[in-house]
């Protein structure tokens, strides 16, 4: 399987390269997203806890461990992009104490959402959801999200969607959006 590669833009890692399996559905954010997505989150993401729940090359959760978050949780069902996802949890958090702060779940989203409480130990303060286009999974990831109580009260939910596609659901706020090519990305934020 053909390798592709990604560079960490800010925090730690600067400039470290992940890489990760080719695939026609996956499209890593794009580093000038990246960008501005981490600009917005830059009070959010000290010591938080993440979920990069369509992981795919886990550039989002990988940002986030580099800018200090505390942990982060990747989850994809795809057999080649977890073990791409283990291997750059090895190469970056070492096979010490300190790859703790990164889990790797091969499993369908909705199989890891499933196995989800509403415990307060099973909430994030961030959450990264970038499906694949057109597959109808963010606004069942987002119904899960709330019925399951799995954000924080003051967490932010990424999401990144075709430009064509509305950035508004019900019971969400959009806090920050912009557009980058055929996407247009956001934060959200529930409303209470």
């Amino acid at each position: 399987m053909a390798r592709n590669e990604v560079h960490i833009i800010g925090g730690k890692w600067k400039g470290r390269k992940l890489s990760f399996a080719a695939s026609k559905t996956l499209r890593p954010t794009l580093g000038r997203v990246r960008e501005t997505l981490f600009n917005w989150l830059m009070a959010d993401v000290e010591d938080a806890r993440c979920l990069d729940l369509f992981a795919g090359s886990g550039a989002l959760g990988f940002e986030a461990l580099s800018r200090g978050a505390r942990e982060v949780t990747f989850v994809d069902n795809n057999h080649y992009a977890a073990r791409a996802l283990r291997n750059n949890v090895s190469q970056l958090l070492g096979n010490d104490k300190d790859s703790a702060r990164a889990r790797v779940h091969r499993l369908s989203a909705w199989q890891f959402l499933d196995q989800c409480e509403s415990k307060v130990e099973l909430r994030w303060d961030v959450i990264f959801l970038d499906p694949p286009f057109d597959s109808g999974f963010l606004n069942r990831a987002l119904a899960a999200i709330v019925e399951r109580n799995l954000l924080k009260e003051y967490g932010k939910v990424y999401v990144e969607l075709r430009t064509n596609a509305s950035l508004e659901h019900p019971g969400w706020q959009v806090a920050k959006k912009s557009r980058a090519g055929d996407s247009q990305f956001g934060l959200l934020a529930r409303e209470f």
